[in-house]
């Protein structure tokens, strides 16, 4: 499981003390303590954290890392920009190998055939059985197109 490999990664950093990747590693692991404490008060008890909800939420800390790659470009801060390009790309590394853009419209045409008619039930259900290899912007607009909106 991803989650374990996290935590053995961060135990062989600490080890050779690379300080860049404990932070980062520690930073992962925290998101994902933070999402599994998000379920335990939603359901009220302890439920474990699954594979694509581990990928979901490294897919989201990765977003804001080039998200705000970005904005240290505009403020013209490269020592700034390159740390988060560097650190989006270490989170990545951990990511499944995303799909590509056949089979991503194949789920979609099935999830649209399969009756989901508005845009929110439909990115649902595609998300659902992409099992966190999608990328949710090129998805929506697949979903879009397939919807007629």
């Amino acid at each position: 499981m991803l989650y374990e490999k996290l935590k053995s990664d961060l135990t062989e950093a600490m080890k050779g003390r690379r300080e860049f990747e404990v932070g980062l590693l520690r930073m992962m692991l925290a998101a994902l303590h933070n999402r599994a404490l998000e379920k335990r008060a939603k359901s009220g008890v302890e439920v474990p954290i699954t594979e694509e909800e581990v990928a979901e939420v490294l897919h989201k800390e990765a977003k804001k890392r080039r998200e705000a790659a970005v904005l240290f470009e505009t403020g013209d801060r490269a020592d700034l920009r390159d740390k988060e390009i560097k650190e989006a790309g270490m989170i990545e590394s951990y990511l499944p190998k995303a799909m590509d853009a056949a089979e991503l419209e194949e789920i979609v045409k099935k999830v649209v055939a399969g009756g989901a008619k508005d845009f929110g039930q439909a990115m649902k259900e595609v998300m659902k059985a992409a099992g966190g290899r999608a990328d949710g912007k090129a998805a929506g607009e697949l979903v879009k197109k397939l919807l007629g909106q």
